[in-house]
């Protein structure tokens, strides 16, 4: 009887411990007159993430839509209260104007394995990667690469000629994957692999496990820190081995000299070898890993919804394929970095394309020092996450009238001006903007124009008019895919 009570006892103390360290925190953001929703208990705001019943941006879009006239939203990832910002021009003293106290990120890594890499390192490591990164994506570099991806682009519309001949319904989201899966390997790595006929299972099983949600992040929530100090990643050994290993035969094929390829391999060997990039293999990895994981997934995931949209509005599909089919007759018929670059149109769709599907749904940053947020009497303190809600302030009617309407004419230049710098961001802003935006227009645009001088894309009968994204993947995906019919030009 006396054990039993024992165990009772325990179990009551052991419950009520665990109750009050997941709620200590739970008037935080009440107690400084920030408003916000309730928190749950363990969960705290993002339980439908965490369950992996809706992507974590959609969770924050669902905050930030609660609370249309607050400048500031107060909410709790797990126990860790974050603070969502609604305001533009707050949002444009976070990224921009007071950069210097919002440097990081918010998540850290250990710096070994892949965690050095341009996008998860500290704010000191980044400086450094940044400036010595920063001259492999000018114009001329990215004029350099433009023949790997006019003929992987062409391999791209010959196996589609193969695959529509047993249909015309293809699901799309799977083959901009092939195409630009394909357009990186050959870009960052110098390889010619033939991802469109040939199924590479190390590198299906390696995309599964770079773009699936893990539940470290949850960990990293509860405790942030935590992955740092316990040397952690969130990837398994496998995808740092992979990226290494490759890095390394890479290096090894071309016996530590440029190539003349002109890809990102060679381009690092050239900064080696002018004693201007003192990084070992491992660091190479780190940023090869990432130009991989920023380049593969995120371009096709825009050109799939890009293909979508056009499936459901032909008068745009029209007047883009004629301005494709203008610009390279103007220019002998030959697709260049400048007669792609230089597609205003196409920039329209594809940044109206970004502005319903931003592809990075959120930005953090973590505050370096405490910070009296602008036109508020909040004070935060050192330390604090701050969030942003990029579908939220996309699909907000203030900035975008009717926002589930596609519309390339809300990027017209009189537009564009009219609006706040900070209402666009699927690349982020200030100077954590993503180093590779034009490789990643380029890439994308010259996939799309070799497949919309052949085809055109139409609804078939299963094409969704409404549709779930995938909880389970990092980036916005469309859940059960994007069928389509493709249907060859006459």
């Amino acid at each position: 009887m006396t054990l039993i009570i024992l165990i009772i006892t325990f179990v009551i103390c052991l419950g009520y411990s665990l109750y009050q360290h997941f709620t200590k925190f739970n008037n935080y953001w009440e107690i400084r007159n920030v408003r916000g929703p309730k928190p749950t208990f363990f969960f705290g705001n993002i339980i439908d993430s965490c369950l992996r019943k809706k992507p974590v941006g959609v969770v924050f879009k669902e905050i930030y839509d609660a609370y249309p006239e607050e400048k500031v939203v107060g909410f709790f990832r797990m126990r860790s209260p974050d603070l969502l910002l609604r305001d533009l021009d707050v949002v444009k003293y976070v990224l921009i104007k007071d950069f210097d106290i919002f440097t990081d990120r918010g998540k850290e890594y250990s710096k070994s394995g892949l965690g050095a890499n341009l996008f998860h390192a500290d704010s000191a490591t980044w400086r450094v990667l940044r400036k010595r990164f920063s001259p492999m994506f000018t114009s001329g570099k990215l004029r350099n690469m433009m023949y790997l991806l006019t003929e992987r682009g062409d391999r791209f519309v010959e196996y589609i000629d193969r695959i529509t001949k047993k249909g015309a319904e293809q699901e799309i989201h799977g083959l901009t994957q092939k195409f630009t899966q394909s357009a990186i390997i050959a870009c960052v790595f110098g390889l010619d692999l033939d991802t469109f006929d040939q199924q590479h299972e190390t590198l299906q099983r390696i995309d599964k496990k770079i773009f699936s949600v893990k539940y470290g992040s949850e960990l990293e929530s509860m405790y942030p820190g935590i992955l740092k100090k316990i040397g952690g990643w969130l990837f398994p050994e496998e995808v740092k081995t992979f990226f290494s290993k490759l890095i390394k035969d890479v290096i090894a094929m071309r016996n530590g000299q440029p190539s003349n390829r002109h890809d990102f391999m060679d381009l690092l060997l050239e900064l080696k070898k002018e004693n201007t990039l003192d990084m070992t293999d491992e660091d190479i990895a780190a940023q090869a890993y990432i130009f991989y994981a920023a380049g593969y997934e995120s371009s096709a995931s825009t050109m799939g919804f890009l293909l979508y949209q056009l499936a459901l509005n032909q008068d745009i599909q029209e007047k883009l394929y004629t301005e494709i089919k203008e610009a390279l007759e103007n220019n002998n018929g030959e697709m260049t970095y400048d007669a792609i670059m230089n597609l205003e149109y196409m920039e329209k769709v594809f940044n109206e394309t970004l502005r319903m599907y931003p592809i990075i749904t959120k930005l953090k940053r973590r505050s370096k020092a405490p910070y009296k947020i602008p036109e508020t009497n909040i004070i935060i303190d050192k330390g604090q996450l701050i969030k942003i809600s990029v579908l939220g302030i996309h699909h907000d009617e203030k900035y975008y009238p009717n926002p589930e309407v596609f519309d390339p004419q809300r990027f017209s230049p009189e537009n564009v001006q009219a609006r706040h710098k900070c209402a666009f961001l699927p690349f982020g802003e200030g100077p954590k903007q993503c180093i590779g935006i034009r490789f990643a227009q380029m890439q994308s645009w010259v996939g799309l124009a070799k497949l919309l001088l052949r085809y055109r894309v139409e609804p078939s009968q299963n094409t969704p008019l409404r549709f779930a994204y995938e909880p389970r993947r990092v980036m916005l995906y469309p859940k059960g895919g994007f069928p389509i019919n493709i249907v060859r030009r006459h």
